[in-house]
């Protein structure tokens, strides 16, 4: 199958329904991990937690509801646990690593506070772009310094390489966040998209996208990390 981009809106979630979508389709029924969302919530303690999410259309929400975007899901699913979370929402359709990096002080001043937590969804539009792994790099250890100079821990959203970009692509672009997220201290989620893969009961009907069933089985999977590496009183 080839890469399906949507112009400015390409989302690097072509690359679960690459990888996923000859596969056996399961049952459209949501994740067990999803139905778990269910339980009673905990009340919610302590002081404000802010985080910032920074990232592309997987956190703006692309096709989705107001309140359907992945930070929105996630932030409820952290107040669940009784977890005071405001995440602000930074994704921008279409970025890349570049247009994060030279909006990520901006984004951090403009909040007053140093934010608890950043998470980083970003370098999958850098791939359907054609831009030079070692630019990816970069631009990702330049946004984790940043980070780390201000000591803001960090939540970085790995991604993969397209399998028709080839092995010496992939061999460039696959290392890049283990290798950022071992230099930096961050906490690493080694594929953002890995609950969609052999799902198109997730994407939406672009094939690109994922449905808000979707969203919520993303953050089922990630919000353990999420949690873990907000600052402990």
């Amino acid at each position: 199958m080839k890469w399906k981009s949507a112009g400015l809106l390409a989302s690097p979630l072509a690359l679960a329904f690459v990888l996923g979508a000859c596969g056996s389709e399961q049952p459209a029924t949501p994740p067990a991990e999803i139905a778990a969302s269910a339980a009673p919530e905990l009340p919610v303690m302590g002081d404000e937690l802010r985080i910032v999410a920074l990232g592309d259309s997987l956190f703006a929400g692309y096709g989705l509801e107001p309140g359907q975007s992945y930070p929105a899901r996630l932030e409820n699913a952290l107040r669940a646990r009784g977890i005071n979370a405001r995440i602000t929402n930074a994704g921008v359709s279409g970025d890349t690593t570049g247009g994060g990096l030279g909006r990520l002080d901006f984004t951090l001043n403009s909040l007053g506070n140093p934010p608890a937590l950043v998470i980083i969804s970003l370098g999958g539009n850098d791939m359907l772009r054609g831009l030079s792994p070692a630019e990816t790099r970069k631009n990702l250890d330049e946004m984790l310094g940043k980070l780390r100079a201000r000591g803001i821990p960090v939540v970085l959203m790995g991604m993969l390489s397209a399998p028709n970009l080839g092995a010496d692509y992939r061999a460039q672009f696959d290392p890049i966040y283990p290798a950022l997220a071992k230099k930096h201290g961050a906490t690493l989620v080694p594929f953002f998209m890995q609950p969609l893969i052999g799902r198109p009961d997730l994407i939406q009907a672009d094939r690109i996208h994922p449905t808000l069933a979707g969203i919520d089985a993303m953050v089922a999977e990630t919000v353990d990390d999420v949690a873990g590496a907000l600052p402990k009183k």
